[in-house]
């Protein structure tokens, strides 16, 4: 599944926080629980929603088949949901470490609500490998799954290990059918879009296919799955049906989403070569910091241009005056106002190459977040001035495709 750097893998679609090794956990990624393989690892706090959710009808349904466990039986439901994410955690570790292996990088590892995500950095090369990539991780599912049904013909099914193995059994086939759908964000998604792809040499294409066969099943489960439950079960009671609906709505919107980001970010990676910082900077007037803002309005509007750059008495430019700033100015004050405290000071950040474009342009603007950029020829001389929001504009347009 993607991201804007590359793909997600998991074992449930993506929400796309944590850190790379050697570099601070960034915001969001909850809490880290290790580095195997060198990628960390996160719970965030939803999983300990889920882990509640499981212990509390898992232990229910205990009290009917071991009774004499009394409320001891929410500590083995409890166990049960940790081994289970366990198993989760099985199945992301599998996908990174083929990632690793096709050097792919593998930015992190999250367990959360609804299962796990391996957020992987780059893209495969082929669709051989995106295929393997995608399948190695329900594979894993399956396996484990087999090994705890040989499991449980060693022991009672009547006890609490005969139980808790019945319980990983079923929940890693369920996790690996689910991940074969064909749709994305999931890895059957994926593995048909390595199909598409290798059958129409366009990965768009392939991606294009695998993103509506998402949505296309994130409808089915809305629908679905309450159907199937109620079909199931005769008994139930307007608090079952009521669950059952919610859960349906809240996974058939991750998929949909999921498969929407999928498709979004596809858009997005294919348009990023044609994305020219020389294409996208405006003309700039050249004044000095005590000019008059109305002054300096009036040059640019004179000569076309779209930026203000304030150069010091040898020519040199040392400040952007701030687009945000200038419309904080009433139009009645700006005769009065210099442009000099509107302007942010040139850090070496905000001097970027007219050459750049695409990843490397992204790259550069992530690395010094400002509102105005001056771009310079490889001599030195100011060719213009890039706007964040023009950049922001043009990626919108690519991945709307408006």
């Amino acid at each position: 599944m993607s991201d804007s750097r590359g793909q997600q893998t998991s074992d449930q679609p993506p929400q796309d926080d944590g850190g790379r090794p050697g570099q601070p956990p960034e915001r969001g990624g909850g809490l880290l629980m290790g580095r195997p393989f060198g990628v960390p690892v996160y719970v965030t706090p939803s999983w300990f929603v889920i882990a509640a959710l499981i212990t509390w009808v898992f232990g229910g349904q205990l009290d009917n088949v071991l009774p004499e466990l009394g409320g001891a039986r929410y500590l083995v439901a409890f166990s049960f949901a940790v081994a289970f994410y366990g198993s989760v955690l099985i199945h992301e570790l599998a996908h990174t470490l083929v990632a690793l292996r096709y050097r792919l990088g593998v930015r992190r590892i999250q367990l959360q609500f609804f299962g796990g995500v391996s957020e992987i950095e780059n893209e495969a090369e082929t669709p051989w490998r995106e295929f393997w990539l995608a399948f190695v991780g329900p594979l894993l599912s399956l396996v484990l799954g087999g090994l705890c049904y040989l499991a449980t013909r060693a022991v009672d099914l009547s006890t609490v290990p005969g139980v808790l193995l019945t319980g990983l059994m079923v929940s890693n086939l369920v996790v690996a059918a689910f991940n074969l759908l064909p749709g994305l964000p999931l890895d059957g998604g994926r593995m048909l879009r390595a199909v598409v792809w290798a059958i129409s040499g366009r990965p768009m294409a392939g991606t294009v296919a695998a993103a509506w066969v998402g949505r296309a099943l994130a409808v089915a489960v809305l629908i679905g799955l309450p159907l199937v439950s109620a079909a199931r079960d005769v008994e139930r009671t307007g608090t079952d049906t009521l669950v059952d609906a919610v859960l349906a709505a809240v996974l058939a919107a991750i998929i949909w989403n999921g498969a929407g980001g999928s498709l979004r970010n596809a858009r997005l990676k294919e348009a990023l070569p044609g994305l020219r910082l020389r294409d996208l900077a405006r003309r700039v007037v050249e004044v000095t910091a005590d000019t008059p803002l109305g002054e300096a309005l009036r040059r640019a509007r004179e000569a076309q241009a779209g930026a203000v750059v304030v150069v010091d008495g040898r020519g040199e430019p040392i400040a952007i005056v701030r687009e945000s700033a200038v419309r904080a100015v009433p139009e009645h004050r700006r005769p009065w106002v210099a442009v000099g405290p509107l302007a942010r000071d040139l850090e070496p950040g905000l001097r970027l190459s007219a050459d750049l474009a695409g990843e490397d342009l992204l790259r550069a603007v992530q690395a010094t977040p400002a509102g105005e950029y001056l771009v310079v020829e490889a001599d030195g001389r100011v060719f213009g001035v890039a706007a964040l929001t023009d950049i922001e504009q043009r990626l919108t347009a690519a991945v709307t495709g408006r």
